[in-house]
């Protein structure tokens, strides 16, 4: 028995989210589906974390068990060959017995890519979130600081979060922001692409959304940076913003080990903003 690891990059504007549900509409589905042609016997994978509806991925890392004997250039190509287009195996690596995809992890990476711009996303529809108010750099650093290092993250819980504790250590937010041409004539102001990157040990259901849509907040001027701390005391989902739109969250990979011999990230990387 051998086990492969892939690296899977997708665009999840048409999928139900990562995980297999009785619809068959998901990456997961869609991958296992791909998966048992080529190998012409039924494959199941583990991944190194889940996402949700409308959510990208840039390095999804699964594993799975097989009997086959394939050279791993075989593995992409061959899954690649029965995959939709807007999901792609980027690469296949033979790994150890006891390396799990998602066990094995020791971090995980999430870009956010938002629009500031007066007129919604039209090329980057689904692609990026949209907000039409210019966002205060400074402000939204000092409230990302606040959330640094180890805390109990209920306030940016989803419900529906499974996670058995809402403690997490959040390593690093990192905002830049790219310039998109002169300032719009009524407004004064320049459209710009901003990118939030975020890594932790782990993420709970929804916490980068809930995350991102106070920080917006604070952006816009409607909360104050200190806000944020208030909302990380109170741990209770009602003291955060709303949950932001799901359309420009990535997925940028898991982070392991090196003695797994890993990539650490794809070429799928480079397009963003």
């Amino acid at each position: 028995m051998t086990r492969v690891a892939l690296g899977v990059s997708y665009n999840g504007q048409a999928y139900s989210g990562w995980q297999s549900q009785l619809s068959g509409n998901t990456v997961q589905d869609k991958l296992e589906a791909a998966l048992g042609r080529f190998a012409t016997h039924p494959v199941s994978t583990l991944c190194a974390g889940r996402t949700d509806a409308g959510v990208h991925g840039l390095m999804q890392v699964v594993h799975f068990d097989t009997l086959l004997q394939r050279p791993a250039s075989s593995w992409v190509r061959g899954t690649n060959t029965f995959l939709p287009a807007d999901i792609a195996v980027q690469w296949a690596q033979p790994v150890p017995s006891d390396f799990h995809a998602r066990a094995s992890a020791v971090a995980r990476r999430y870009a956010y890519v938002l629009l500031q711009s007066p007129v919604r996303p039209s090329v980057d529809a689904g692609r990026v979130g949209w907000v039409f108010h210019p966002l205060d750099h400074g402000a939204m650093r000092q409230a990302a600081d606040i959330l640094l290092g180890e805390h109990d993250f209920t306030s940016f819980r989803a419900s529906a979060c499974q996670a058995k504790s809402p403690v997490k250590t959040l390593h690093r937010i990192d905002i830049t922001r790219r310039g998109l041409g002169d300032p719009h004539p009524e407004l004064g102001w320049s459209p710009c692409y901003w990118r939030f990157e975020f890594e932790a040990n782990a993420f709970l259901h929804h916490m980068i959304r809930n995350i991102m849509g106070c920080l917006i907040a604070v952006g816009r001027g409607d909360q104050p940076p200190e806000w944020m701390a208030q909302v990380l005391a109170a741990q209770s989902r009602d003291a955060a913003a709303p949950t932001f739109s799901p359309d420009g969250l990535y997925f940028q990979g898991p982070v392991y080990e090196a003695r797994w011999g890993l990539p650490q990230r794809t070429a799928a990387y480079d397009w963003l903003p």
